[in-house]
């Protein structure tokens, strides 16, 4: 039964339908998206979530989309006192405070199969990394990683996950904007994984050149289904080989985040 189902009768039909009809868990916090009409319920909302989740502790209300170069939402605590908490996940933990830094919840599967993927000793580049949630799996596998986050705070956290779970030999992370990156960096690497923010797609092409031939590009993006074909008529003509791609789930009506594994070809940008 979902939550919505656990709130009939509380909440009048005519205006349930407005609710979400999931939220997300992170650690042991639930974040919910309650419209401004319907915040006289956020007490039984919150009352509902953690009666279905005994170990929820905090429910906390989105109040704005990312915003910001540190992408970081605004929340209200509706129940619980903190916006803090660790998140665990394939046998990692990464220590969160959500009102200073973005965390995804919902891609634990993508970190994992990402990770699954690497090899030993390889040179990783992950631009966008927050706290770490893509770069310490990657890691953990024995990559070597350098990591760009432009948010100091999300920085710190990321440094102290690290020690958390014992990586912090393996990874390198400048505080800095990714848009530098090529400036920045003058080496070459056998992976990048690119969780890129919504309409960033550009960073395919100036981080691309980075990897070397026969590396590997994990390349996250917003589009309709519709466009995908275009999409991989493009990577190919770029000179990448799209060896898999998915769907990682809904972020608007008619659009999904989608992630393609490229292998970068001889010719680049024919």
């Amino acid at each position: 039964m979902s939550f919505k189902d656990e709130l009939k009768g509380i909440i009048p039909a005519e205006e349930l339908h407005r609710l979400p009809n999931r939220f997300d868990i992170i650690g042991d916090i639930a974040v919910v998206s309650v419209p401004d009409e319907m915040k006289i319920y956020n007490e039984d909302i919150a009352r509902i979530i953690m009666g279905m989740m005994q170990n929820i502790r905090t429910v906390l209300n989105k109040v704005s989309k990312l915003e910001g170069n540190k992408r970081v939402a605004d929340f209200e605590i509706i129940a619980g006192n903190s916006t803090e908490t660790v998140h665990r996940e394939f046998g990692l933990s990464y220590r969160i405070d959500l009102k200073n830094s973005f965390f995804n919840g919902r891609l634990s599967y993508e970190r994992k199969r990402i990770a699954s993927l690497v090899k030993a000793g390889e040179d990783v580049l992950v631009p966008f990394s927050g706290v770490g949630p893509f770069a310490i799996p990657a890691a953990a596998a024995g990559a070597k990683i350098v990591a760009v986050e432009m948010n100091g705070n999300a920085c710190k956290s990321f440094t102290k996950n690290c020690k958390l779970n014992k990586v912090e030999k393996n990874v390198h992370i400048i505080n800095a904007d990714a848009n530098c990156i090529p400036n920045m960096l003058n080496m070459e690497f056998d992976r990048a994984i690119i969780p890129t923010p919504y309409g960033m797609d550009h960073f395919l092409e100036s981080i691309s050149s980075l990897v070397r031939t026969g590396g590997y590009v994990h390349f996250y993006t917003f589009k309709p289904k519709e466009e995908i074909p275009e999409l991989i008529e493009k990577y190919e003509g770029m000179g990448f080989e799209v060896e898999f791609y998915r769907r990682c789930g809904n972020v608007a009506p008619g659009i999904s985040r989608w992630v393609f594994d490229l292998r970068k070809r001889d010719i680049l940008f024919r």
